[in-house]
């Protein structure tokens, strides 16, 4: 019950984040983010430890599960993190930011909800009959209702260039173009990044 009050309280505080990015812009809350992440993370690690408590991950197939899970928590950091421009997407910057259309975010606008959706669902799987699966699959529910609001108001609010970028990248479910368009990007991004 607390890991489920936990999480939820993490998704309230991102949407305080998003919010006061585009109306009320005070620096405290801008750190609104990083704490929603800590208590989601939080949450996350007491169902885990529930599970483990109770015999959970102990056969080939549950481990298969927790690898499994804990691969899709690795592209969600990365989606999160190491795909955007850190410093433009989390710091306060001087002028209008700029939409990150490479890579993963071709293939979709936000690609962080199929990996924790992915990394809840193996986890609950692994770790069944405890509450990690129903726990996760509301935080799913709520990230996506999350990127919902960000896709309607705050990123059209925040990124000139975001009606654009919605016109040519499907929102959730990649497509064959949006795929070849990730696959494409992410190497020219590659090449960029060696280039001298």
């Amino acid at each position: 019950m607390y890991s489920l009050l936990l999480g939820m309280l993490g998704f309230l505080l991102f949407f305080l984040y998003d919010v006061n990015s585009f109306t009320w812009r005070s620096r405290l809350l801008h750190k609104a983010f990083a704490l929603g992440v800590l208590l989601l993370a939080a949450a996350t690690v007491l169902d885990l430890a529930a599970a483990l408590r109770m015999g959970a991950f102990s056969g080939l197939k549950d481990l298969i599960f927790l690898v499994a899970g804990a691969l899709c928590l690795a592209a969600l950091i990365y989606c999160l993190f190491f795909a955007l421009p850190f410093a433009q997407t989390y710091q306060d910057t001087d002028g209008p930011p700029a939409v990150c259309d490479r890579g993963v975010y071709a293939l979709c606008r936000h690609p962080g909800v199929l990996c924790m959706f992915g990394m809840y669902l193996f986890w609950g799987m692994g770790a069944l009959p405890a509450t990690m699966l129903r726990n996760g699959l509301i935080f799913s529910g709520l990230n996506t209702a999350y990127v919902c609001f960000q896709d309607r108001l705050t990123f059209p609010r925040t990124f000139p260039d975001y009606p654009d970028y919605q016109k040519n990248v499907p929102f959730l479910i990649p497509t064959g173009a949006s795929i070849r368009a990730a696959w494409r990007t992410r190497r020219r991004s590659a090449e960029e990044e060696g280039s001298p």
